[in-house]
């Protein structure tokens, strides 16, 4: 039997009820009718040994919030535990099955998932069958209807999905941003290196304005993985916020250090050397009282440069310059 596409949705029985039992993974009413369909018929939910499932698709989560990394997140998955061990899973997963039908791949619900590996119990599973766009879609709609993805969470998520060979017109949709709103969160995993977002983590506080700042920084060279990765490692026992708020301080002590170093040296009136990380500029004016020796520094530096660079050989071997 082929498998669900979005125009098949319709057809899938209405939403379970759901429990207050569980509110942190309680489901908002979504806007759209297709996460609703897919909550799926009584007929669709069946019990199934964690051991059977594997992860599927895009990651949207990063594993601070699955592994509860941070203090605040760790109770959070501790009362989900809880929650399942006193009253039950009132909430199930979505899986498919799998393409030889043996196994299934989990859609939405991993933090459900996890919590029932650790009671060694079997998991409330809503089984669709559907293929790899309605998937991504239903991902994409439960992490919207239930908001607690942080700003770099969703921007891994774009990425994975991108990653994955999906088109930006996919992206949007499931992330149900505008193109300019993904041209935010492309920008974020473009230049912050994926290793320091791992050690940041989540950040579930912390918004577009922080991260960009990040970016930039890392874009125009003002900091470097091997850096940031020191000074995360430094406060790995914060929490997420607290760790990229330490590392955009630590980067702004430096930045604003490197501003008051590179004020120009005035060697002669009319002429300034003005340096930083990744370059040296000599600037010479052609006019005022020194004017004929801007001009005669433009014909000679060529010939200056490279009688210095002779004497910088000389006394450097070309093992020490590599």
């Amino acid at each position: 039997m082929a498998r669900k596409s979005l125009k098949d949705m319709s057809k899938i029985a209405k939403t379970i009820v759901h429990s207050h039992n569980e509110p942190e993974d309680r489901i908002i009413k979504p806007s759209s009718p297709v996460l609703g369909a897919l909550q799926g018929s009584l007929a669709a939910i069946k019990e199934i040994d964690v051991n059977l499932i594997d992860d599927w698709g895009p990651i949207d989560r990063l594993p601070e919030f699955i592994n509860s990394h941070s203090k605040d997140d760790a109770q959070d998955f501790q009362s989900l535990k809880e929650s399942i061990q006193l009253s039950g899973q009132q909430v199930p997963i979505l899986v498919r099955k799998t393409k030889n039908q043996t196994r299934y791949e989990v859609i939405f619900g991993r933090r459900r998932l996890q919590a029932c590996r650790e009671l060694k119990i079997k998991v409330r599973a809503n089984v669709q069958d559907l293929d790899d766009a309605s998937a991504l879609l239903a991902k994409g709609l439960e992490n919207a209807a239930r908001r607690n993805l942080s700003f770099y969470e969703r921007a891994r998520f774009a990425d994975e999905i991108l990653r994955f060979g999906h088109d930006t017109k996919t992206t949007m949709h499931v992330l149900n941003v505008s193109k300019s709103g993904l041209s935010h969160l492309t920008n974020i995993t473009k230049y912050v290196p994926h290793e320091v977002g791992n050690q940041i983590g989540a950040a579930p506080n912390s918004g577009r304005s922080k991260w960009t700042t990040l970016a930039k920084y890392f874009r125009s060279d003002v900091v470097t993985k091997e850096f940031a990765t020191q000074i995360l490692h430094q406060c790995h026992n914060a929490n997420s916020d607290e760790r990229l708020e330490t590392l955009l301080r630590s980067i702004d002590n430096i930045f604003h250090k490197e501003k008051l170093n590179s004020e120009p040296t005035i060697p002669v009136n009319g002429v300034s050397i003005q340096s930083n990380k990744q370059q040296v500029t000599v600037i010479a004016k052609k006019t005022g009282i020194n004017a004929q020796f801007g001009e005669w520094l433009e014909a000679n530096l060529p010939n200056i440069i490279q009688n210095a660079h002779q004497e910088f050989t000389a006394v450097n071997s070309t093992s020490d310059l590599q």
